[in-house]
């Protein structure tokens, strides 16, 4: 209820609310904007833009209860809109080492495998099994119907097994 009456006080012109409301899903926003960027600096950028357009866009929220849909939508949207202008760009980034452990070479290797699966099965994945969305809320997001969601979301799981089986055994999933 009370992040529902948030919504209604930024709708209305009240940034405290709305920074209230952002303080709390930075996390998840920081998350998503990394699994699309694979990239600190680009992630956090990814946040400063988000709130922006969230914040000039506020109003235009029909229904408070779908604040978190909307503003994950803007995060995908904005990432899949600064990939597709990196894609064309040369890459003059060099990663940061990180320590070597064995669930660090997990980690990444999942990441690679679900971000060679391109759109929409990239997000479906992302949204369902590392933000916990309901596949509602996934449908929202996406502006699709759920029985399409359920289909990538399935699609997407058959090639990633099919990835690891190609990599040599399915122990990862």
């Amino acid at each position: 209820m009370e992040k529902k009456w948030l919504v209604e006080k930024a709708k209305k012109g009240d940034e405290e609310a709305f920074f209230t409301l952002i303080s709390t899903h930075k996390e998840q926003l920081y998350r998503i904007a990394y699994s699309y960027l694979k990239n600190e600096a680009d992630s956090l950028e990814a946040i400063q833009e988000v709130t922006y357009r969230a914040f000039k866009g506020i109003r235009k929220l029909k229904e408070a209860d779908y604040f978190s849909t909307w503003l994950v939508r803007i995060m995908i949207n904005y990432c899949r809109d600064e990939w597709k202008k990196k894609k064309r760009e040369p890459n003059m980034q060099m990663k940061k080492e990180e320590p070597y452990t064995e669930d660090n070479d997990l980690q990444l290797e999942v990441q690679e495998a679900i971000s060679l699966l391109g759109d929409p099965y990239q997000t479906v994945i992302q949204l369902r099994y590392m933000e916990d969305f309901m596949i509602k809320d996934i449908a929202k997001v996406m502006d699709s119907p759920e029985n399409t969601v359920k289909t990538w979301l399935r699609k997407g799981l058959e090639k990633l097994r099919q990835y690891w089986d190609e990599k040599g055994g399915s122990k990862h999933v």
